[in-house]
């Protein structure tokens, strides 16, 4: 037996060995229980920990690597509009340099024209030709621009096709990036869902074993079921046999043969009698005593027997007996009083 204080009303109790069991088991299932829900919530934390760690440092490598390529692609672009801008700026520049000789040339001409309508074909031709080299440099000048222009176009797009390059290696990196993302997130899972799966292993197991315990405990409890019922049959036998003074009779002789039995091992200085003094009107069944080497009494005890039929009409309970036992024990002066009882 197992004695068991309440941790709020500080009672004792005692339990036997199934009951005990029984408390443990709910005990330790409910710890088992919670220390598992603890280990799960904690594995999928670390998961979605780990997960978002390595989706956190990938995402900012591919903002760092993105951020420096578009920062190279913008500085490209505005090079190459500086470019233009300054190119357009000096053709304009000599497209309005040779408007403005031919138009000082053509007002020279006017004024030569209404000054001397009587200049010969000669002068006349000259000033015609040199209009004509001017209008053949303007040309010239102009198939040099255009020329400029087409070499602007070539210039630009090669640029651009430098820049679409440079942009579809970045793709090819990002993508590259991507993908060791992709599997670092792979491998990680990986080995969480291993690491989960070796729990889940453990668990079952320990499930496992919890099963085949209660199975040897309900087994074991089933057994000594059956031995006490298999008493408990031969004890009611027994009492249908006997009078009802023979049932207390026996639990008595029960008691002290059982005590004689070890008497002289484990109780070599110990006396235990019956009482069999009744002046005081009352007496108990049996009373034990004990001393030491030097005859000093250590302990003593007013024990007593009861027990009943299962036919008995008045049927009595352990606490109509505790007055009387206490009063039985003062008088013979015994320190303690035992109740013996199966009713």
């Amino acid at each position: 037996m197992n004695e068991i204080r309440c941790p709020k009303c500080k009672e004792v109790f005692k339990v036997d060995e199934s009951g005990f069991a029984e408390i443990v088991k709910q005990v330790r299932d409910r710890e088992f229980e919670k220390e598992l829900s603890k280990r799960e919530a904690l594995i999928k934390q670390e998961t979605d920990n780990a997960v978002k760690l390595a989706e956190a440092n990938t995402k900012a490598a591919l903002q760092k690597d993105s951020a420096g390529k578009d920062t190279e692609i913008a500085k490209l672009r505005a090079e190459l509009v500086a470019k233009e801008t300054a190119k357009m700026l000096a053709v304009n520049e000599a497209t309005k340099e040779i408007e403005k000789e031919r138009d000082s040339l053509k007002s020279q001409l006017r004024e030569q024209q209404t000054t001397a309508k009587l200049a010969d074909e000669t002068t006349k031709s000259q000033l015609q030709g040199e209009i004509t080299q001017r209008d053949t440099k303007i040309a010239e000048l102009k198939a040099k621009i255009e020329m400029t222009e087409t070499a602007r176009n070539l210039a630009v797009t090669e640029a651009v096709a430098i820049v679409e390059k440079q942009r579809d290696v970045l793709a090819s990196e990002l993508k590259g990036k991507e993908t060791e993302r992709q599997l670092a997130v792979s491998q990680a899972v990986s080995k969480i869902e291993k690491e989960r799966d070796a729990l889940a292993g453990e668990l079952k197991s320990k499930d496992t074993e919890r099963k085949l315990l209660e199975a040897s405990l309900n087994e074991k409890h089933v057994a000594e079921l059956k031995t006490k019922d298999e008493m408990i049959a031969y004890y009611k036998d027994m009492k249908a046999r006997l009078s009802t003074k023979m049932v207390g009779e026996t639990l008595e002789q029960h008691c002290e043969t059982q005590f004689n039995q070890i008497r002289a091992t484990a109780f070599p200085t110990a006396y235990f009698e019956k009482d069999n003094d009744a002046r005081t009107g009352s007496k108990g069944d049996y009373i034990y005593r004990e001393a030491d080497e030097n005859g000093n009494e250590i302990i003593s005890i007013m024990f007593e027997m009861k027990n009943e039929g299962d036919e008995t009409a008045t049927k009595k309970k352990n606490e109509d007996f505790f007055k009387e036992l206490d009063k039985d024990r003062k008088e013979k002066n015994c320190e303690y009083a035992v109740l013996v009882s199966l009713l």
